[in-house]
């Protein structure tokens, strides 16, 4: 603890084009533009499946699949796939977006889906007999009541990604995991263990962000009917 204290509490550490701030912010960018593709993605694709009820196996498929990807050896391959094709720090920074996009993608999906698979039946056919079309229905109530598991899965989308992105280091990019990978480079443990706290911070830092704005933006008089471990339940088969 005294090392990670002497560390933080150096200015010299806090200013620079390698400082603190400047990798706080670094990281805050990978995981912004990661969550807002994800979001492009996942949100309307999962919206879209709960609504209709096609594609509810890829979906099963697709999360699970996409879950079980080996986030460090993606991102080498696609580096080496990548690099040569892009110049300067996009044949670094494509790939690693590309691969924080995959993890970020399933709970995002997950969220969208069972939000909109968990409206109660009766609301649907209450819309539809006051002549709402099928758009209308999912703009005006499918949504709506979707909002607390859509930002659910946002959330958990938002502290994976912030905790991986520290990967993008080991590709000679930015960010907190720059202190990770310096750390280690000239077994300064102090950095290691104070650029890891720093990224633990900042996740819940985040999450409380995420938090208010969800308190904002959902009714108070919409309550989760369905849960983390529920749409799990929801996403993989039961073996029996």
């Amino acid at each position: 603890m005294s090392l990670i204290w002497a560390w933080l509490a150096d200015p010299a550490n806090w200013t620079g084009s390698d400082g603190i701030l400047v990798r706080t912010v670094e990281h805050l960018g990978y995981a912004g533009l990661t969550l807002l593709l994800s979001a492009l993605i996942g949100i309307p694709l999962g919206l879209w499946i709960g609504h209709t009820g096609r594609g509810r196996l890829v979906v099963v498929n697709l999360v699970n699949g996409m879950r079980s990807v080996p986030t460090l050896g993606l991102l080498f391959v696609a580096v080496l796939v990548l690099g040569p094709r892009l110049g300067g720090d996009l044949a670094f920074l494509a790939p690693a977006i590309i691969v924080l996009v995959i993890l970020a993608i399933p709970p995002i999906l997950a969220g969208a889906y069972a939000g909109v698979d968990s409206v109660d039946p009766a609301a649907r056919d209450a819309a539809r007999g006051m002549g709402m079309r099928p758009f209308d229905v999912l703009i005006r109530v499918e949504v709506p009541c979707a909002l607390p598991l859509i930002f659910s899965g946002l959330r958990s989308a938002a502290l994976q990604v912030i905790a991986t992105a520290t990967l993008a280091a080991s590709v000679s990019l930015g960010g907190l995991g720059r202190f990770l990978i310096d750390g280690q480079a000239y077994r300064d443990y102090g950095q290691m263990a104070g650029g890891a706290l720093l990224v633990a911070v900042l996740a819940v830092l985040v999450d409380l962000v995420f938090a208010a704005v969800q308190r904002a933006a959902v009714s108070p008089g919409l309550v989760p009917t369905t849960s983390r471990r529920s749409i799990r339940k929801r996403l993989v088969p039961d073996p029996a």
